[in-house]
């Protein structure tokens, strides 16, 4: 790599670490263009040269983010045995993503997140293929063996993890009645109610 690439790849990544501070401390109204520069000490034509736009640059920021997610989900399930074990490694591996990385689950939890996943979403979905199939392969595997109850896989999805993103939600909109370690706890074996194949 030379070195103007490795220059234009650190210009970048400054960009949107600076993105991720700006949307941390000011959400919608804080995140301007001339706020992310600022930040960030990188001139507009940079930030348009790499990015086109501050829409291009915060969807590069949320694929990024969302990319490491659902790695962390995909490893942990790689670790699992059964599908019960699976959920409780996918709930848990979840909400410690949220704690331990609390500005970038604020920008994919966001209603931003939510405007450009309407207005994009089969363009992000796509993206991500590659990571969310591991998660439909894991899903499928336990339908086969009667584990989990013969649904869509979208479906298992949104049962599995719909429960899991509206306690995150609702924790990092500042509401204090949830406490992410104790939802940890709980949600899997609720969850798991919701998904498990019927008894024979």
């Amino acid at each position: 790599m030379s070195r103007k690439q490795q220059r234009g790849e650190a210009t970048v990544e400054h960009l949107l670490d600076a993105a991720l501070r700006v949307y941390a401390e000011g959400g919608d109204q804080g995140l301007t263009v001339s706020a992310v520069t600022k930040a960030s000490g990188v001139s507009l034509g940079s930030l348009y040269h790499h990015f086109g736009s501050l829409d291009g640059l915060m969807d590069a920021l949320l694929t990024r983010w969302l990319g490491r997610l659902m790695d962390e989900l995909v490893t942990a399930l790689g670790g699992t045995r059964t599908a019960h074990t699976g959920i409780r490694s996918l709930v848990v591996t979840y909400l410690d993503f949220v704690q331990e990385h609390r500005d970038a689950a604020l920008l994919l939890h966001s209603a931003y997140a939510d405007r450009r996943g309407m207005a994009d979403g089969r363009r992000l979905r796509d993206a991500q293929e590659a990571r969310l199939s591991p998660l439909a392969q894991w899903a499928q595997i336990h339908v086969d063996a009667g584990e989990l109850a013969p649904l869509p896989t979208a479906l298992i999805e949104s049962l599995v993890l719909g429960p899991v993103i509206a306690v995150a939600r609702r924790r990092l909109s500042g509401i204090d009645d949830v406490d992410l370690d104790e939802a940890a706890l709980i949600l899997p074996d609720r969850i798991w109610r919701a998904v498990a194949a019927a008894p024979a």
